[in-house]
């Protein structure tokens, strides 16, 4: 048996990923056009680092742009107006040049949610998605007690369920954890592939109306995690914190009819370990363990079993640790270890009747035209923090195979992509595209926001 330690000390909120806030652009290689090590389809979209995005040096804190514009000492540059013209009975937007300033790239997630600026390795910022206390409020959806305040859960199982949180999370984000100014950063914010069409309206009107940001983007997480494998084309499998998604994407566009999702993921998960170990370790009072211990007992000590009916059965198979925790106690895992991150492949185990994530990838597989299928196939992509059980992509990859010959596709055999840094693979997905040269034309300004209004996202974004 082996025996670790686990420390769960509070880490302070926000907390920082990487070193300072010292600017790191990622490893494009410029003169041939292409990204380093990444596919032949970005060969056209090379990013140009805009001139405000100059390495900081000494350590400083100034996010990359940060120069008398985020100081409040210059006008910001005013951005291209936009014009609409009808066209065919058919509004047309003309889209603005480059808006010169490197963009805010936001990922918003039910657990965490991840800030940082375009073109840099990793997020700035990480922020539990739950870090926003208010005065206590009575029937709040998506809030819950702690001593006297609420704590807003902005964002369950990947949709917005209370807008007014999400706004002071995003405030509190931009302004007090990356030092800067919303009315003068053009902002790229990920969302959910099954999230409803309305809900872009109301991203909108939160980014013009209530940050008064000057430009945004929206991009679904599906493709922004085939981004951060070069890829605009093949199959993204998340599984977060809130939610499983299998998303078909072809040439940057998505299936919405052939996207299956799954309300088993990360918090499911801890819950379900909870109830583990209370069940085999009814002395040590578990529930009084804070959920952040529970949560890094997950992350450290559970995998993924490549036979879980055989491990379950033979004790042979199983590899015990023993944990100590902060508080002084003791536990022991065992076939908890293994049977913790079972649910996303047999959700029965937790009553609800309803296929596993390797049956929805394969469903959505299925629904793809025939001509394509293959070549979704060859690229399927993982990402999120649930992915990052030892053992989760063999188990994936064994199932789909299973699946397929199952059914009579003996010749597609999928091929997984999982990168190590999956888990932020959707934040820098969105890093890479928000730096390309050619998507500067992308952006929805505030000039084309005020003519139009917050339906001018379907048109653009879909």
């Amino acid at each position: 048996m082996v025996t670790t330690f686990l420390n769960v000390a509070k880490h302070p909120e926000p907390y920082m990923i990487g070193s300072g806030w010292s600017y790191q652009p990622l490893p494009w290689d410029c003169n041939s056009g292409t990204a380093c090590g990444r596919s032949e389809e970005l060969k056209d979209r090379c990013p140009v680092r805009p001139a405000e995005a100059e390495p900081q040096t000494g350590g400083g804190t100034e996010p990359p742009g940060a120069g008398p514009l985020a100081k409040g000492g210059a006008e910001p540059r005013k951005a291209t107006a936009a014009s609409v013209a009808s066209a065919s009975g058919s509004r047309r937007v003309r889209r603005p040049p480059s808006l010169g300033r490197v963009a805010v790239v936001i990922d918003p997630g039910s657990g965490f949610i991840k800030a940082g600026f375009a073109g840099e390795h990793q997020p700035r910022l990480v922020l539990k998605s739950s870090s926003w206390d208010r005065p206590l409020l009575p029937a709040v959806l998506g809030c819950e007690r702690m001593g006297g305040v609420t704590r807003a859960h902005p964002i369950k199982h990947g949709l917005v369920v209370d807008w007014e949180a999400l706004e002071g999370l995003w405030e509190r984000l931009l302004v007090g954890g990356l030092r800067v100014c919303p009315e003068q950063w053009p902002v790229l914010v990920s969302d959910s592939p099954s999230a409803p069409p309305v809900g872009r309206e109301r991203i909108a009107e939160l980014l013009f109306e209530a940050l008064a940001v000057p430009a945004c983007h929206m991009a679904s997480t599906a493709l922004l995690a085939l981004c951060s494998t070069g890829a605009f084309s093949g199959l993204a499998v998340e599984a977060g914190a809130g939610v499983c998604h299998a998303t078909p994407i072809y040439a940057g566009h998505s299936w919405h009819e052939a996207t299956f999702r799954l309300d088993v993921a990360g918090s499911t998960l801890s819950r379900y370990l909870r109830d583990l170990l209370e069940a085999a370790c009814p002395h040590l009072q578990l529930r009084s363990l804070p959920r952040k211990a529970i949560t890094q007992l997950k992350k450290r000590c559970c995998y993924v079993s490549l036979d879980f009916e055989g491990d379950l059965h033979n004790q042979d198979r199983q590899h015990p640790v023993s944990v100590c925790l902060g508080n002084g106690s003791r536990v022991c895992l065992s076939s908890e270890r293994f049977r913790c991150p079972e649910p996303i492949f047999q959700p029965s185990l937790l009553g609800q009747a309803r296929p596993g994530l390797p049956a929805l990838v394969f469903r959505a597989l299925q629904k793809v035209p025939i001509t394509l299928r293959k070549r979704l196939a060859d690229t399927v992509v993982l990402a999120g923090g649930s992915t990052l059980f030892p053992g989760f992509t063999e188990r994936l990859e064994m199932e789909l195979d299973a699946q397929c010959r199952r059914h009579g596709y003996g010749a597609l055999r999928p091929c997984l992509v999982a990168k190590p840094g999956r888990g932020t693979a959707v934040w820098t997905g969105g890093s890479m595209v928000a730096s390309l040269h050619s998507f500067q034309c992308r952006w929805i300004t505030r000039a084309m926001y005020q003519e139009c209004g917050p339906r001018l996202v379907h048109e653009v974004f879909n």
